[in-house]
């Protein structure tokens, strides 16, 4: 969806994922969860412990390395406006850089989507299967998002900051619309957005 609305209306495209590159501009003293986080086994990270603690210490649901991304963004040029898509774009650290709060829209998938979306991609046993106990690591996954997305939902409810609910009721592409509606490219020539004072980076998440 991102790289769709990227190429229609001539946006750069910042994608925040594989958060694990910024692993080499950092390390245990400057980012200690993601440095704990890629020094444990897979069981270690997805059988032993609670959906909760892992949700509390994974590093991008803690905004750890934000700085980083914004270090990024900062070194990109400036004559095109940019599109940034990815789940560590917390409400609370995107809020500050907003000149207007349509500038960001966050996607906050049912737990009945979510598993449904793992399982068209072929991915939902991708990482469970890596483990000891493939059943349990699945459901400590599934939950850990689901108090993720219960977090954003609350984080950008409070700052009054847009969300879209997806359940799969509609498909991508009617999604895809609506986030355009949003951030205020639907109906913006490819001339306008491409004047970076006419149209501000966008985030989406």
């Amino acid at each position: 969806m991102a790289r769709e609305l990227a190429a229609r209306h001539g946006l750069v495209l910042y994608q925040l994922e594989p958060l694990w590159r910024f692993a080499s501009r950092s390390n245990a003293s400057s980012h200690p969860l993601l440095h704990a986080f890629l020094a444990m086994d897979m069981d270690e990270r997805w059988v032993d412990r609670s959906p909760e603690v892992m949700a509390a210490t994974f590093h991008a649901f803690q905004g750890e390395g934000f700085e980083l991304v914004l270090e990024d963004l900062r070194a990109l040029p400036a004559d095109r406006p940019v599109l940034v898509e990815g789940f560590a774009l917390l409400p609370r650290l995107v809020a500050p850089l907003l000149s207007r709060r349509t500038q960001a829209v966050w996607l906050l998938p049912t737990p009945e989507f979510r598993r449904q979306a793992f399982e068209g991609r072929g991915s939902t046993w991708t990482i469970p299967a890596q483990t000891s106990d493939p059943d349990r690591a699945l459901a400590n996954l599934l939950e850990r998002d689901r108090l993720f997305t219960e977090k954003l939902r609350s984080e950008a409810g409070r700052l009054d900051l847009e969300t879209i609910e997806v359940d799969g009721a509609e498909d991508a592409g009617e999604v895809a619309r609506r986030v355009a509606r949003t951030l205020g490219l639907a109906n913006a020539p490819t001339a306008d957005l491409a004047d970076p004072q006419s149209a501000p980076p966008t985030l989406t998440s």
